[in-house]
């Protein structure tokens, strides 16, 4: 029995060690670490205004008011729930992803036919071959806080409608908020929505998430 405990004695320390160092010590380092270099991202890029936070750079948002950018749809309400729907047990959680429907799946085409007809509806100026791909299709994540700089051109006049901005001031605005090209080769240039709707917001002298 002595044996067998001072064969364990060993494995048992290491445990401990690597326990103290990897689930202790490095995370602590870490956060510690990207707290100093990288407070904004490592606090979660949130985005204040007038020393509120009204949402993340990286978090997208479903915009409704017909003043402001629209975002990409997303197969979980980019995880918002109204007060009635967590009530009624509609509330699923914390949760990103997609339906993961396939191309020939004809509840994704259902969806897609539902969201162009109100795009439509709400862009009369817009014939519906004019609407960019990724404003009929979800993301992976259901997070995405951006869309195409195609998307948001596409959006500008019924925004210069509804906001009273012309579309030279919009058009400003979605240059100040877009994201070229990484190293000018990879990807495309996008927008980031919470971004343009904070600056529309501050023309109009509204307060948005209100």
């Amino acid at each position: 029995m002595k044996k067998v405990m001072l064969e364990l004695k060993t494995p048992f320390l290491i445990s401990i060690v690597f326990l103290f160092i990897c689930g202790l010590a490095y995370p602590l380092l870490m956060t510690g670490v990207s707290q100093v270099i990288f407070p904004k991202q490592a606090n979660g890029s949130l985005v204040m205004v007038n020393d509120e936070i009204v949402g993340s750079k990286l978090i997208g948002q479903k915009f409704t008011d017909p003043r402001f950018m629209k975002s990409r749809p997303s197969a979980v309400n980019y995880n918002t729930y109204t007060i009635e729907e967590k009530n009624e047990g509609l509330y699923s959680g914390v949760a990103s992803g997609s339906t993961n429907f396939a191309a020939t799946n004809p509840e994704l085409e259902k969806r897609v036919e539902k969201d162009m007809a109100y795009f439509l509806q709400t862009n009369p100026s817009i014939k519906k071959s004019q609407i960019p791909t990724d404003l009929l299709t979800a993301s992976g994540s259901g997070l995405d806080p951006h869309i195409s700089y195609e998307s948001a051109l596409v959006q500008l006049p019924e925004i210069s409608e509804t906001s009273g901005l012309n579309q030279d001031e919009l058009q400003k605005i979605v240059k100040k908020n877009t994201e070229n090209k990484f190293i000018g080769i990879f990807g495309e240039k996008i927008v980031n929505v919470l971004g343009v709707n904070i600056d529309i917001a501050k023309k109009i002298d509204v307060v948005i998430g209100k």
